[in-house]
């Protein structure tokens, strides 16, 4: 991990991130959603909302050309 750039409350400033440490972050972050949606604090869900959509956000700027399924409505 990279000691200079994360914070305990922010982590790693998603454009510091490698694809690879983006892809294995996002993947991390979806696979906890439905725990921390049921059971997790206020702040837990807050603190988890706001990471998932920095890290998506990084994700459209780095990748906007990504394959999209058309008839994919969810």
């Amino acid at each position: 991990m990279r000691t200079n750039e994360t914070s305990p409350v922010l982590g790693i400033p998603p454009a510091s991130l490698t694809d690879e440490e983006l892809l294995r972050e996002l993947s991390s972050l979806h696979g906890t959603r439905h725990a921390t949606f049921r059971h997790g604090s206020e702040d837990a869900l807050t603190n988890h909302s706001r990471r998932t959509d920095e890290l998506e956000r990084e994700y459209l700027r780095r990748f906007p050309d990504r394959e999209v399924d058309p008839a994919r409505v969810r």
